[in-house]
C-alpha cells in the first residue's frame, strides 16, 4: 500500500514559499500622452497631471516613465520622436499607457487628427508594443469639466473616446474608460464642488497665476490624485500582475 510521507508536505511547502518570495522581475511602466497626464514644470504649479501623483504608488520594481508633453496628439507623438523615445526602451514585459484624444479633436489645431488618421495612430501604437513584447493599455482621455444648464455634465470629446473604446474591443488590448469614469464624478461633486479638481485659482492665491485661473481642462493636485487613483483602481482589477506591484505600506 502506498503511504504518504508528511514530510514531501513540509518540502512542498517551502518550496512553494521560496517560489512566492522570489524577487519579482523589474519592468517599466511607460506613459504616452498630453498635458492631462504629463509632469509640469514648476511655473505652472499647481497644475499637475494625473501622471505625477500615479508615478509614487509603485513598488521598487516599477519603473514609471512619463513621456506625456502638453498638446501632444496620436500624431504629434510620433513627429517629435516621443514614440521613438518609448520603443528604443520598451523590453519584454513592459507596459505602456497610451491615453490621447484632446488634442487630436480640435479641428483648429495643428495637431489635429481625423478619425481615421487618430485610430490608425492607436493601432501602430499597439502594434509597435506588441511587436517588442510590451503590454499595451489603451485609455480614454479623461473628462473636461462641462455642464449644460441643467446641470448635466457633457461629453466634450465622444467621439474621440469612442474610437478608442472600438479599438480596444478589437484589438482584445486591456482597456481603462478614465473619460467614463472622470465624467461620472464630475457629476457626483457637481458644477461647484467639481472646480475644485481643476486649476481653479482666485487672483492673487497663487504667484504663478497673479490674475486668476480658470482652467476647465488641467487638474489641481487633488484633480491630478483623483484621477491616478481611478487609474489605479482599474488596475487592482483587470491587470492583477501590475496590481501586485502597488505599494502597500506595512500596518504596524
Amino acid at each position: 500500500m502506498f503511504r504518504i510521507n508528511k514530510n514531501w508536505f513540509g518540502i512542498i511547502g517551502i518550496a512553494l514559499l521560496a517560489f512566492a518570495m522570489q524577487p519579482k522581475k523589474n519592468i517599466k511602466l511607460f506613459m504616452a500622452g498630453d498635458s492631462t497626464m504629463s509632469i509640469k514644470e514648476v511655473r505652472t504649479y499647481p497644475e499637475n497631471g494625473w501622471g505625477m501623483p500615479f508615478a509614487i504608488f509603485f513598488d521598487s520594481s516599477v519603473t514609471v516613465i512619463n513621456r506625456a508633453k502638453n498638446g501632444r496628439s496620436t500624431s504629434s507623438f510620433q513627429t517629435e520622436g516621443l514614440w521613438k523615445s518609448i520603443t528604443d526602451e520598451l523590453s519584454e514585459g513592459d507596459y505602456v499607457f497610451i491615453q490621447f484624444g484632446h488634442n487630436d479633436e480640435v479641428p483648429t489645431k495643428k495637431t489635429a487628427t481625423t478619425p481615421e488618421v487618430f485610430k490608425s495612430n492607436l493601432l501602430k501604437f499597439i502594434n509597435d508594443t506588441k511587436a517588442k513584447k510590451g503590454i499595451p493599455v489603451l485609455l480614454t482621455s479623461v473628462a473636461r469639466r462641462s455642464f449644460d444648464s441643467t446641470g448635466k455634465v457633457i461629453s466634450t470629446h465622444e467621439q474621440y473616446a469612442n474610437i478608442t473604446r472600438e479599438v480596444a474591443k478589437e484589438t482584445g488590448v486591456l482597456f481603462i474608460d478614465m473619460d467614463k469614469q472622470s465624467r461620472e464624478l464630475l457629476q457626483q461633486l457637481g458644477v461647484k464642488e467639481s472646480q475644485y479638481l481643476y486649476n481653479h485659482l482666485k487672483p492673487g492665491e497663487h504667484p504663478n497665476y497673479p490674475d486668476g485661473k480658470e482652467d476647465n481642462t488641467h487638474f489641481s493636485e487633488l484633480g491630478a490624485r483623483e484621477m491616478a487613483q481611478m487609474a489605479l483602481a482599474a488596475i487592482r482589477v483587470q491587470i492583477p500582475e501590475l496590481a501586485s506591484r502597488i505599494y502597500t505600506p506595512v500596518k504596524k
